[in-house]
Parts: structure tokens; sequence; C-alpha cells
């Protein structure tokens, strides 16, 4: 069992998934870190407002007994009120752009650099066609 593992592992598409995995969990902390620490940031000076997970509308009341900010959106959410997230779904959106973007400019920097796997094959040698046509023509003359 362990030499079936063995052969198992040392297949090169399980080896390429591993290491896809592992570089995009990278790639994920790089882009976060991009959004949260630059873009956030930026963006933040620019509409005044300097936490944009903060952002929220809360939809319902709060419960009895809650002793919590009223404006901290992490406290209200465990608390169960109903809120609307909105500066979190912001964060995620331009998270999800700059991946979508990365890997449009991978996937046509890819496209350039290897050839089309649906274009048509190379045209036969010249000697090639030659004998097919010998070929065809002795297949024409038997009774």
């Amino acid at each position: 069992m362990l030499q079936e593992f063995k052969a198992f592992i040392s297949k090169g598409n399980v080896l390429d998934l591993a290491v896809a995995v592992l570089i995009g969990s990278a790639f994920g902390a790089i882009v976060t870190s991009v959004t949260e620490d630059l873009l956030m940031p930026l963006l933040a000076a620019l509409t005044g407002n300097p936490d944009f997970s903060n952002l929220f509308l809360r939809l319902g009341p709060i419960p009895p007994g809650y002793a919590g900010a009223t404006d901290d959106y992490a406290a209200l959410k465990a608390a169960g009120v109903p809120v609307l997230g909105y500066g979190a779904f912001l964060t995620a959106l331009v998270n999800f752009l700059i991946i979508a973007f990365a890997v449009f400019l991978l996937v046509r920097q890819a496209n350039r650099l290897l050839p089309r796997r649906d274009a048509a094959p190379p045209a036969d040698p010249p000697d090639v066609v030659v004998l097919r046509e010998i070929r065809d023509l002795l297949k024409e003359s038997r009774p």
C-alpha cells in the first residue's frame, strides 16, 4: 500500500495540484494585503471613511441585554442583529477583481506563448501526398 501511495503522489497531476494550491493560497494572502493595506486606505482617504469593514446597515432591532457598541459590525453580527455589511462586501469585491485581473493576465500571456491546440494540423510533405495519390489510383484500378 505504501508503494501505491508513493506512485500516486509522484504522479505529475497530483504534484502540480499541490503546487497550485500552495501558490494560490500565498497569492490570496498577497491580494488580501494589497486590498486591505494599499487600496482600501486610498479609498478611505478619498471617501473620508477609514474603516470599510464597519460600513453596514442595521436591519433589525438590537436584542435586549446587548452591551456592545452599536457601531461595531462584528459585535452586532455576533449578537444576532440582522445587518447588511456592504463594507465587507466591498472589500471582498475588490479582492475578487484583483484576483480575476491577475488570472486574466496570466491566461492571456499563456495563450500567447503556448501553441493553440485547435489549430489546423501541419500539411503533409509532398512525398506523402504523392504516395497517397498512387495508393488511391491503385485501389481504383483493381477490379
